[in-house]
């Protein structure tokens, strides 16, 4: 598969799965770095270095001999770098989305106690939605998904926040409430 096709088939999964993974500007730096990685494959592979080497044998003179094989010293050495750069943006970009099994087990506790929380500020929401969020939130299944680049942030942390500005809302507006505050 050619990189142009990776990067389609990149923005084919991504609007497939509304946009919960990965953003826009990720998205085209990973297919811009995994171009340039194709192309360092494709630049550095075993034939084209064979194919210099034996052109170099074929010269006389041993101080261009010399030179030449520096050149492709130096080639080589800076082709490492940069897949040694490459390879250190996507390990940071994989970081970016990944949750240990303890963080995976805390954020459960901890979304299960919102939303107790919640229920208990405003009865009168639809938690059991939201009870389908808190089993979403499995080690098993949140590996797998983080392996996908899932952004939680948007799945899950929007919602939860949206919930709890609406509870906070809600109550702010009651009646109820207001008299108590305003008798202090």
């Amino acid at each position: 598969m050619n990189s142009t096709n990776y990067g389609n088939k990149l923005h084919e999964i991504k609007s497939i799965v509304g946009g919960l993974f990965m953003d826009d500007i990720t998205m085209a730096t990973l297919v811009e770095l995994g171009t340039n990685l194709t192309s360092l494959a494709v630049k550095g592979t075993v034939s084209v270095i064979s194919n210099k080497i034996k052109a170099i044998k074929l010269e006389k003179d041993v101080e261009i001999i010399k030179n030449k094989y520096e050149e492709i010293i130096n080639e080589l050495l800076s082709e490492r770098e940069e897949a040694i750069r490459i390879a250190q943006i996507y390990k940071s970009e994989i970081e970016r989305y990944e949750i240990s099994d303890d963080d995976i087990k805390h954020l459960h506790n901890t979304v299960e106690k919102v939303l107790e929380i919640l229920k208990a500020m405003n009865p009168a929401i639809p938690i059991e939605n939201f009870e389908q969020i808190k089993e979403l939130i499995s080690v098993d299944t949140l590996k797998t998904m983080q392996l996908l680049g899932f952004n939680y942030k948007k799945a899950i942390g929007e919602p939860l926040t949206q919930l709890c500005s609406n509870a906070i809302l809600s109550n702010l507006k009651n009646p109820q409430i207001n008299n108590v505050k305003s008798k202090r």
